[in-house]
Order: structure tokens, then C-alpha cells, then sequence
């Protein structure tokens, strides 16, 4: 059987996984409908283990990194699950305050991908806080599949509050400046849009094709970096109307859509990663941050 490549998949296919990904339908039916794409010496089970993520060779950054002090932590978030955990990292060696940035996980809670995104940030000179949204149950189960189903059992005005603490717990840290921003993706660019919205001392938000508020957008803040992929449809249907907004309240922001990619391409672990955009878009993500966190 030979080795799939990401050229070999029809789009439609990673639409149907979007789909899956983000519970517009279920394993059984994800299945059924896959099997319409394994033609050619295509198995299900091949197209199945090609889209799903990879944490063994995927990962950027050594957990053990000798340049960084990286460990879990817990918080309170008193109007959300209670005691959170997360992951937090700094560079080792750093001298003063640094920028605080929250991390935000997608829908599946604090997974290997976005602890060695937090890294990454760190290694960059700031302070993150990666919290696992899926505490109150346990934690990130170890599967994205199983995480997905954790957390929709979960209220997300409730995690929200959840992230808003961790700015909060970020503001108090002895290493912290106190210039906070925050990164998310896909469920965590919803929150990243959210935070801008509530916490109004909030200094940057970079959200990852996050879902758009549709109110109070005249109490935004934070200057904004919004990050979009190409053929997500299903996310970008929402841009119009939230420039719209941003323009007439003269909120400053900046937008990227990155031709031909799609939703989740920052993510090193599917075949929805690329390697370009993603290198392109975190590069970007992390100027803005020197630039407004110091």
C-alpha cells in the first residue's frame, strides 16, 4: 500500500474532517462518508490514520529545552472550572519582566501541539500560561478524539472565564510586566476575540481562524492580528460583518487570509499543516507580540 501525501487528498475530504473536528458530525458518519474517497488502493483505515494528528515527530520544541523553564502550574478561576491546570514557560536565563501571553488550546483541551506552542512563545522572551480547559474532568485525556467529547460537556462562556483568570494569574506573576496578550486557535481564537472584548486592559490578541463576537465589539481595546485560512469557509463566513464592526468603532487591527490553506494549518500534527503560511503567520504573530508587550 503506498504512502499517502497530503496531494493525493481530494479537499473534500478535509472538509469532511473539519466537519468531524468540530462535531458537525459524528465517528460513525465521518467514517461512512470517508469510505467514498477510498478509491485506488486507499483504505479507509490509511485515510483515517493520515488525517489524524501526529505528536510523535511533530513536535518544534524539547520539552526539556536547556533555554527554558517549563512546568505545570495550577490557578483559580473562581467563575469558571475552580482550580485550572497549566502549563507555564519562560526562558531560563531571562533578566527583568517579560510580556505575559495566554495560549489558548483548541477544542480538544491542552494538547502536545499547544504546550509546544507555549514553548515556542517563550523561547521568544515572553511568559506564557497554556491552561488545560478540561481540568474539571481531569485533564487533555491523551486523545484528541476522547478531548473533543470532554470538552463540548463543557460550557464555554464558563471557559472563558477560565482563560480570563489565567491573564489574571499572568498580571500577578513576579516575572510578568503586566502587558498581556493572547494567541488561540480555533476554539482558542474564539476566546482570543472574547478576551479582547472583556478584559479591557487586554494589550494584544492574536486569534487563529477563531469564530467572530457579534456584540460589544466597541469595547475592544487591544490592537487585534487576526489570522485566517483561505478555503475556511465555514469560519471566514464571519469577517465581513466583525471589519465591519472594527472599522466603524476605529479599532486597530490587522487581517492575513492565507490562500489555498485550511482551517487548523498552524497545526504541526495533520496534514492541514503548512509548513509556509504557518511559518509565515507565527512569525508575524510574534512581532506583533515584541511590539505591543515590549
Amino acid at each position: 500500500m503506498k504512502e499517502l501525501r497530503k496531494e493525493d487528498i481530494k479537499q473534500e475530504v478535509f472538509d469532511l474532517y473539519d466537519d468531524y473536528a468540530h462535531n458537525k458530525i459524528q465517528r460513525r458518519e465521518f467514517l461512512e462518508k470517508l469510505g467514498l474517497y477510498a478509491v485506488g488502493g486507499i483504505t479507509v483505515a490509511s485515510l483515517m490514520s493520515f488525517l489524524m494528528p501526529n505528536y510523535v515527530d511533530t513536535m518544534l520544541v524539547d520539552k526539556n529545552d536547556p533555554n527554558l523553564e517549563s512546568g505545570y502550574i495550577t490557578y483559580n478561576s473562581p467563575k469558571g472550572g475552580g482550580e485550572m491546570k497549566a502549563l507555564l514557560s519562560k526562558p531560563k536565563d531571562a533578566k527583568g519582566k517579560l510580556g505575559g501571553i495566554v495560549v489558548v488550546h483548541e477544542n480538544r483541551g491542552l494538547n502536545p501541539y499547544i504546550e509546544d506552542t507555549a514553548r515556542r512563545a517563550a523561547l521568544e522572551g515572553f511568559v506564557t500560561i497554556a491552561p488545560d480547559a478540561l481540568t474539571p474532568f481531569g485533564g487533555y485525556p491523551g486523545n484528541d478524539d476522547e478531548g473533543r467529547e470532554m470538552q463540548r460537556k463543557r460550557d464555554r462562556d464558563e471557559m472563558l472565564e477560565d482563560f480570563i483568570a489565567a491573564f489574571e494569574y499572568l498580571k500577578r506573576h513576579k516575572d510578568c510586566s503586566g502587558k498581556i496578550g493572547v494567541v488561540g486557535f480555533c476554539f482558542g481564537g474564539w476566546i482570543s476575540n472574547m478576551m479582547a472584548v472583556k478584559i479591557a486592559d487586554l494589550a494584544a490578541a492574536v486569534p487563529f481562524y477563531g469564530g467572530q463576537p457579534t456584540e460589544d465589539i466597541d469595547k475592544i481595546n487591544a490592537p487585534l492580528m487576526l489570522q485566517y485560512a483561505g478555503l475556511d469557509e465555514r469560519v471566514n463566513a464571519g469577517w465581513p460583518a466583525y471589519e465591519a464592526a472594527l472599522k466603524e468603532y476605529g479599532k486597530e487591527y490587522s487581517a492575513f487570509i492565507y490562500p489555498n490553506v485550511n482551517h487548523g494549518f498552524h497545526n504541526t500534527t495533520t496534514p492541514r499543516y503548512d509548513k509556509e503560511s504557518a511559518e509565515l503567520a507565527w512569525k508575524r504573530t510574534i512581532d506583533f507580540f515584541k511590539e505591543k508587550l515590549g
